[in-house]
């Protein structure tokens, strides 16, 4: 948080220097075509000399097709495909899942036309060919782009570098909300430098609770000189009371001429652009929000993908289940397994299966060490250094040992591998509507709440983050969710 409020406090003091484009976004999008290019030619060089031992191949067997043609006319049309899908758009690259969706679309477009094209001309390319090439560089070109992801947020992090600066159209509330929110990711591609506060009262700034203060420049009249006076790279507009069709379009107008970018705040929080499209209306852009999905082909995706994954990881993970049992039993006294009550699907209860990292009957000693609860809100009951935990229970906590039982719970329809925290009966006596329905999707082993912070995030925002995983959850989150858990497993983020 330190380092955003540096960020937010030394924008201000910036000397005016003339608006422009950020170049940042350009030399990364250069950047990555060398990646990918980098990634398709080891795929499908890889490809060759595996299947065929090289340029020239296995010469003892006659073969029509000349492999190293093949090669390069497949590694064309992939860097193509990933150039005509807007893979390397501006507008999509260094966060979000809609890069990754791109590359997977051109990659398969790109096999997919070759396999119709063997079968309608009878060319027969090799399949082990194809199957080493295709998986090979998914995944080349997925950790590159990661790869080159961290390296721009570590550049903003550390350096204040590969910035989008932002001036905001708006009220004071609208402003503090923008400002929030883009500042809850510490490697968040906008920084907002500047605000324009319509209406009759003049300030000179908005505060923001734990972001510092945002400059103001006037009124909505005022939004170029502001612009030329932060050296803004984008207008964020979220005064559209004030705004109307004709201002925004004659703002965009002026803009234009500096080559700044214009962004229209709609004030939807918490939605995730797969559920939000845009349907021009009689000239008017309407933004739709899609109802979240729960039922028919995603359930069953994620219910096929809930089996396959805890089917895999109970069979692979024998071999350390039943020493960490005989642990537990020999170094305190009671039952391998802590069986608790937890609320689960439509506020249905269920008995959710952990090893015991407690002494036993750790539940009623919660009473007398109330007064040391250190989760924000009151809601959790979190102690850092709680006295009941056992020696070898640490260990286990510290590395989610503890918690591989509970993929028993996700084949028996309990759980879930991925979604919202599983919460005690007296925490979902608390909840508002607003935070009831989480109770929409079955809880989850790990979630965003898991990846987030874990013990170390306050009720609110453990709450908002589930609730963005609910309304807006896709087999393609699930499986980044799994992968960053990894991370924050072996980085013991929150884990006590």
């Amino acid at each position: 948080m330190t380092a955003v409020n540096d960020r937010f406090q030394v924008a201000a003091n910036i000397a005016p220097i003339p608006a422009r484009a950020p170049s940042w976004q350009q030399r990364y999008a250069r950047r990555l075509v060398v990646t990918d290019l980098i990634a398709v030619l080891l795929a499908v060089g890889s490809a060759q000399w595996l299947r065929f031992g090289g340029l020239a191949g296995d010469m003892s067997t006659i073969r029509i097709i000349d492999y190293p043609v093949v090669s390069v006319g497949i590694a064309i049309l992939w860097m193509a495909a990933l150039s005509i899908n807007n893979s390397r758009s501006t507008r999509i690259i260094g966060s979000g899942t809609e890069e990754y969706r791109r590359v997977w679309l051109a990659t398969l477009s790109v096999f997919g036309g070759v396999a119709i094209l063997s079968m309608l001309f009878k060319l027969e390319i090799a399949r082990g060919y194809l199957m080493i090439a295709l998986p090979m560089g998914l995944l080349l070109l997925a950790v590159s782009r990661w790869g080159a992801r961290q390296g721009v947020i570590r550049a903003r992090e550390k350096h204040g570098r590969c910035i989008t600066r932002v001036l905001v159209v708006g009220s004071p509330s609208a402003v503090r909300d923008l400002t929030t929110s883009l500042g809850r990711d510490a490697g968040s591609e906008y920084e907002v430098v500047g605000a324009c506060v319509p209406g009759p009262v003049h300030r000179t700034k908005v505060d923001v609770p734990g972001f510092g203060s945002i400059p103001t420049f006037g009124d909505e009249s005022n939004v170029v000189g502001a612009v030329t006076a932060t050296s803004s790279h984008a207008v964020a507009v979220t005064a559209t009371e004030r705004l109307n069709g004709r201002g925004i379009r004659d703002l965009s107008w002026e803009l234009e001429k500096l080559d700044i970018d214009l962004l229209v705040a709609p004030g939807v929080v918490d939605i995730a652009g797969p559920r939000l499209q845009m349907r021009p209306v009689a000239g008017l852009p309407l933004i739709h929000v899609e109802k979240p999905q729960y039922h028919g082909a995603k359930r069953f995706q994620k219910r096929l993908f809930d089996v396959a994954f805890s089917g895999a990881v109970l069979l692979c993970g024998l071999p350390l289940l039943i020493p960490v049992a005989i642990a537990i039993k020999l170094t305190s006294r009671g039952p391998v397994f802590y069986r608790s009550e937890r609320i689960g699907l439509d506020g249905n209860p269920f008995e959710m299966i952990k090893f015991r990292t407690m002494v036993d009957g750790a539940d009623k000693m919660v009473d007398n060490l109330a007064a040391r609860n250190e989760s924000e809100g009151g809601v959790l009951f979190k102690i850092r250094k709680d006295p009941r935990v056992t020696p070898i229970g640490r260990l286990l906590r510290k590395y989610s040992i503890d918690e591989l039982p509970q993929f028993i719970n996700v084949l028996k329809r309990d759980m879930s591998v991925v979604g919202p925290r599983p919460p005690l009966a007296n925490e979902v006596k608390t909840y508002d509507d607003y935070a009831k329905r989480r109770l929409l999707v079955r809880p989850g082993i790990t979630g965003l709440w898991q990846v987030s912070g874990r013990s170390d995030l306050s009720w609110e925002d453990s709450v908002r983050l589930d609730l963005f995983y609910v309304e807006n959850w896709s087999m393609i989150s699930d499986l980044l969710i799994a992968l960053k858990t990894v991370k924050a497993v072996f980085g013991h983020s929150g884990a006590y």
